[in-house]
């Protein structure tokens, strides 16, 4: 096909691109490009691979070399180091090594055990551990192999007349192989359908998706987007329109109610789910997940899982479908479903579990649905980040598309439950669980900073981040939260997955605007947050204001109020608002507030300032009182924290300098000046060292974290050493 002739997928190889690449970096071109569309595969599904000619570092002869995808890749993020290398000629050996066992075949001990052979043919000393598919590449009588996981031919492998439209649609250019666990003996089945049929250029992987080959690698490229074609068009041609899927049953709520219904049951449901280990929630809205979610299949559907193993591992057997009436019930009756329909799913997956187990499988993992479809609304998916939960809602969303083709074309067949199961607990993939970094305290976590966009709040944000945190970055000036969320993404990424409605399809930092003394504004805020991540779960409040006095001394009466406002009430409106989802979800939360060791001396000069940080100092041990037991409350007392300060302009540090009678240039540049006041800042202090924005970031991530999980009610100081602050 000519590539102005493609309509379900796009084109996208360039001669020019590539000219210059070798092998492993032409693969690595190929596989971007091909994940780079959703309907060619999924994110982190499929994988491709490349036979090429390499000088052996020891011998320093040419050696026939395959470049294969590896283990936990994905086609469309990765690069050169994420792929694979491996001798041929000893990979082909390994099949005598596997033909020796006593038994041999699919699920057998030898079946797993070659997962390790796969280091002893390793090229070059390459680390990249190699995937489960190797033999599926590696057996198949061509250089160029492309294994990805198109809805459109998935479709065809997950209904119930595969065999007879594989041969329809393809004629005898595509073959069919039923459905078999991926691995050593799949690649020799492989090997000898190509072998006893030259003239296939691919297999139909059943319930799994598509697998073809060519020995140059443009053609294979091109070959992948033909049979993708040619099955998404023949779904086209016996599309059922207005009776997809059975046709609608219910409407979409306005945006208006699917938003309000969302921001009122989603820091619940998050609490609901998050029993045993917090979740993090994607919200996808949008026509395509409506259609389906408001059929009249749904729920036949729904029950009956996913076909494709890439999809069940993250959205479970199946998805938890609430049988709920957007025109006619409200919210509260949505919790009421919710919590019967939790219920019924967590005792339907331990029985699934006690029914399929076998010896020796892993322990039973949480039962609470990953996915949840309501009508009205849409899909509600669950992730231990924000990355895995659009993972997630990508994946169903996947899963929907394939049954709608699978449905077109004839009758939706999903992977059977036992085959399901020993992918979902196969001890390869366990495995690979185990061998994952121990997670960080805040990766579940959602941490609201407000005050984001400078100085203490900039330097919190990127703590939080550290600890892998999902940081959402507010302050009142939207462009400066939304630099400092930049900064946090371009540091740790976007993660992958591509689903998401609306700010829901966000990474791991979002940048939102509030005035802290605009009550219905921090609620706005918070909302966006629910919308986004799907609860809270630590505030961090370092906005503050100080209003220098006229050179009287004096401040006016509405300067006096405003330091109040913002100091005191806006703390407190935070507070507030935030109690509202914490209580929702009923999960244990922290609120960090910052004050001030103002807050306890007493000098000229600073009147406002210093009685609305006092103020603070005792709102901090109210709200201590008021929130417990659920959330612990604590306050952060900096003091003469210069750099980078919104506090600290340059008149500011001048009028200080000029005070103190430091001396100095006004025609010096402002950071300059600023360490020249923090130095003399610093020489009161009994520690005789500048207080910066990273000292107070990491007392804040101290008081929030579990190291002080028994601390509430405190403030702790971080001031170098005041002695006129110490505690009376």
């Amino acid at each position: 096909m000519k590539p102005e002739e493609f309509k379900h997928v796009e084109y996208r190889w360039n001669d020019a691109d590539v000219e210059n690449l070798d092998a492993a970096d032409r693969l690595t071109y190929r596989s971007n490009i091909l994940g780079d569309d959703g309907r060619v595969t999924n994110t982190g599904g499929g994988n491709t691979s490349s036979k090429a000619l390499e000088i052996d570092p020891i011998s320093g002869e040419q050696v026939e070399v395959m470049w294969v995808k590896g283990s936990g890749g994905d086609l469309r993020t990765s690069k050169r180091e994420n792929f694979s290398s491996l001798y041929m000629d000893k990979l082909m050996s390994l099949i005598d090594v596997y033909n020796r066992a006593p038994e041999k075949g699919v699920k057998t001990e030898i079946e797993d055990a070659m997962v390790g052979m796969y280091n002893h043919v390793t090229f070059n000393l390459n680390p990249r551990a190699s995937s489960i598919d190797t033999p599926l590449h590696g057996f198949i009588p061509y250089k160029h192999v492309d294994h990805t996981h198109p809805n459109a031919a998935i479709a065809v492998a997950a209904c119930k007349d595969q065999v007879e439209l594989t041969q329809k649609i393809y004629g005898g250019e595509v073959g069919y192989v039923g459905w078999q666990r991926p691995g050593f003996d799949l690649g020799l089945v492989m090997r000898e359908e190509a072998l006893a049929n030259p003239n296939l250029k691919g297999l139909i992987m059943g319930q799994h998706g598509l697998i073809n080959w060519s020995d140059d690698d443009k053609e294979c490229y091109e070959l992948s987007l033909e049979l993708i074609e040619k099955a998404a068009r023949y779904i086209e041609e016996h599309d059922k329109g207005e009776q997809t899927f059975g046709g609608q049953k219910y409407s979409p709520l306005s945006q208006e109610d699917l938003e309000a219904t969302l921001i009122d049951v989603l820091p619940w449901l998050r609490g609901q789910v998050s029993q045993n280990k917090r979740f993090i929630g994607t919200i996808q809205t949008d026509e395509t997940i409506q259609r389906f979610v408001n059929s009249n299949d749904a729920a036949r559907l729904a029950e009956l899982g996913t076909s494709c193993p890439d999809h069940f591992l993250r959205t479970k057997i199946k998805p938890l479908f609430v049988d709920w009436n957007p025109q006619t019930e409200d919210a509260a009756t949505l919790k009421q479903k919710l919590t019967t329909g939790l219920e019924k799913y967590r005792s339907d997956y331990a029985d699934y579990y006690e029914t399929h187990k076998r010896p020796g499988s892993p322990a039973m993992r949480d039962q609470n649905p990953t996915v949840i479809l309501i009508p009205g609304i849409g899909m509600v998916a669950f992730g231990k980040n924000k990355s895995e939960s659009r993972v997630t809602a990508e994946f169903y969303n996947c899963a929907v598309e394939v049954m709608r083709g699978a449905e077109a074309i004839s009758t939706y067949d999903a992977l059977p439950m036992q085959e399901a199961f020993d992918i979902e607990y196969w001890a390869l993939e366990e495995a690979k669980l185990q061998r994952m970094p121990p997670e960080k305290e805040f990766e579940r976590k959602v941490v609201v900073v407000v005050g984001a966009g400078s100085g203490i709040g900039k330097e919190v944000a990127h703590r939080m981040a550290q600890e892998r945190a999902h940081v959402v970055c507010v302050d009142l000036k939207l462009d400066a939260a939304e630099e400092t969320a930049k900064e946090l993404t371009d540091i740790y990424g976007q993660g992958i997955g591509v689903a998401g409605s609306g700010i829901s399809g966000c990474g791991p930092a979002i940048g939102l605007s509030a005035n802290m003394t605009d009550r219905e504004n921090v609620k706005a805020m918070f909302e966006q947050v629910v919308l986004a991540y799907g609860g809270i779960d630590t505030v961090i409040v370092t906005a503050g204001i100080f209003v220098p006095p006229s050179k009287e001394g004096q401040v006016t009466d509405d300067q006096f109020s405003l330091s109040f406002d913002i100091n005191v009430k806006g703390l407190y409106i935070v507070a507030q608002e935030a109690e509202k989802i914490w209580k929702k979800q009923n999960l244990s939360g922290s609120l960090v507030l910052t004050t001030s060791v103002n807050a306890v001396v007493a000098k000229k000069g600073s009147v406002a300032y210093d009685c609305s940080k006092a103020a603070a100092n005792h709102l901090v041990r109210e709200l201590a009182v008021e929130l417990s037991p659920l959330v612990r409350v604590n306050g952060l007392a900096p003091a003469t924290v210069v750099k980078g300060s919104a506090m600290f302009p340059r008149d500011r540090v001048i009028a200080s300098l000029t005070k103190y009678d430091i001396a100095h240039d006004e025609s010096e540049d402002t950071e300059s000046l600023r360490n020249k006041l923090a130095e003399f800042y610093a020489q009161r202090t009994l520690t005789k060292a500048p207080i910066t924005p990273a000292d107070q970031a990491e007392a804040a991530y101290l008081l929030a974290s579990d190291k002080l999980s028994k601390t509430t009610g405190q403030i702790i100081s971080v001031d170098g050493g005041l002695h006129e602050a110490f505690l009376r």
